[in-house]
């Protein structure tokens, strides 16, 4: 998942089929999703992305990307594109920070 602390002490917690974990001493509410029983047979299971879509969708979208840096390797006008989205991407990131 990527968003938790290393070194920290975290409690998990589950809730049917999917496991939380939040920081030991934390607000329930700040609770992650960091795991969930795959039973592809089950017919409630629909394991979901922190933005809600569903989870193939997100594995789609990482291999396009995938497979765009490794094109951009050869392709200097989209190692430019890239080079200018990541730019972009930063600013904005530091201007709402």
């Amino acid at each position: 998942m990527g968003t938790l602390k290393p070194g920290a002490k975290y409690i998990h917690e589950r809730n049917g089929s999917v496991v939380y974990a939040r920081e030991f001493g934390a607000d329930p509410s700040t609770r992650q999703v960091v795991g969930w029983d795959y039973n592809k047979d089950d017919p409630t299971f629909d394991p979901r992305t922190t933005d809600g879509r569903p989870l193939i969708d997100q594995m789609r979208e990482d291999q396009l990307w995938c497979n765009i840096r490794r094109e951009a390797k050869t392709n200097i006008t989209l190692q430019r594109a890239l080079d200018r989205a990541i730019m972009i991407y930063k600013l904005s990131k530091e201007r709402y920070e």
